[in-house]
This record gives C-alpha cells, sequence and structure tokens, in this order.
C-alpha cells in the first residue's frame, strides 16, 4: 500500500487573511489570492492536506467550538467548488498563558497528527506565516516553509537570518513542494 503524503498548514495568515481581532465568523473567513487553487494543486497531485492551528479565540469566549465549525465549513465548502479539500484539521483551543502541549510553537499537534496517521514528520512540510510555526515545525524534524501573507513577512523581518525556504503566498510554497517531488 503506498504511504499517504501530507503537507501540513497554519491556517490564518497561509490560507485565509488573518486579523489581530481574531476570524469570529463565517463572514470574517476570506481566503487569500491563489490559496484555494494552491490547496486543490496538492490534492491534485496525490498530497493530503491538513490544517494545524492555534484557535485562542475559543479560550478568550470570542467564539464557541459551534461557530469554529461554522467556519470550517465555509472554508471546505469554498475549497471544494476549487476541486480541493483539507484532510482534517488539528487546532488548539487554549490561550497563550496555557501550559497545554498543543499550543505552537509547543509541537503537540504535529506529535498527536503524527501519531494518529502514523507519519514521520522528517518527509513532511509545515507551511506557516509565523515564527511559532517555524518553531513548531523544527521541534518535531518537519520542514518549514514561510509564506509572507498573513504575519510572514513581519516575522522575515524580525528573523532575517532564517535558513528556511520563504514565499510570496502559498501557492509558490505548493509550487516548491511539488518541484521537489
Amino acid at each position: 500500500m503506498e504511504q499517504r503524503r501530507y503537507v501540513l498548514m497554519d491556517r490564518d495568515g497561509v490560507i485565509n487573511e488573518d486579523s489581530d481581532d481574531f476570524i469570529k465568523s463565517p463572514e470574517e473567513w476570506r481566503p487569500i489570492a491563489g490559496s484555494l487553487e494552491a490547496i486543490a494543486l496538492l490534492n491534485q497531485q496525490g498530497y493530503d492536506v491538513v490544517v494545524i492551528t492555534n484557535q485562542s479565540g475559543l479560550a478568550r469566549g470570542l467564539f464557541d467550538e459551534a461557530m469554529l465549525t461554522k467556519i470550517h465549513e465555509k472554508m471546505h465548502s469554498l475549497l471544494a467548488e476549487k476541486g480541493g479539500e483539507i484532510a482534517a484539521i488539528y487546532y488548539c483551543p487554549h490561550g497563550s498563558e496555557s501550559s497545554c502541549n498543543c499550543r505552537k510553537p509547543k509541537p503537540g499537534l504535529l506529535e498527536q497528527f503524527a501519531l494518529e496517521k502514523n507519519v514521520d514528520l522528517n518527509s513532511v512540510y509545515f507551511i506557516g506565516d509565523s515564527l511559532r510555526d517555524v518553531q513548531a515545525a523544527l521541534a518535531v524534524g518537519a520542514n518549514p516553509i514561510l509564506v509572507k501573507t498573513g504575519k510572514g513577512q513581519k516575522t522575515l523581518d524580525q528573523n532575517p537570518n532564517f535558513n528556511i525556504p520563504v514565499f510570496e503566498n502559498l501557492y509558490g510554497a505548493v509550487e516548491y513542494i511539488l518541484s521537489k517531488q
């Protein structure tokens, strides 16, 4: 049986426009240009896409699990229109003061994914827009990629010596991954 291939990615700032006020409703969830097409392209090339995201708005009481589900339903629906899908979503519901192991930069969500899917993370790319995404990927031996969308340009400005691939957006990152097949 052929081993499944995965690409992991953050949600806010990578797939959809980010907001300092959090994404609290489906109406506030807006895809970044080309991001849905990029995920569909990965799917067409045989990759399963998994989202790994911190959702501290839950702990802050800005939205509840039912609203998060509605936000993700919108993401799934718009993605399906482009011929793509997300295989799974792992999220941390805790706030920044939490001592949980699932809030990035801690590696808990990536470890949970690897355990559940029986995946060696050394062969997996993790696309993010923040230092904590990069740190989480490195903590488990995954291959980090930074996109300049969302908080990505600010992250790059604050960490100019990153020795990882950096791209303008998710589509550029996906083209890079597919060029490495």
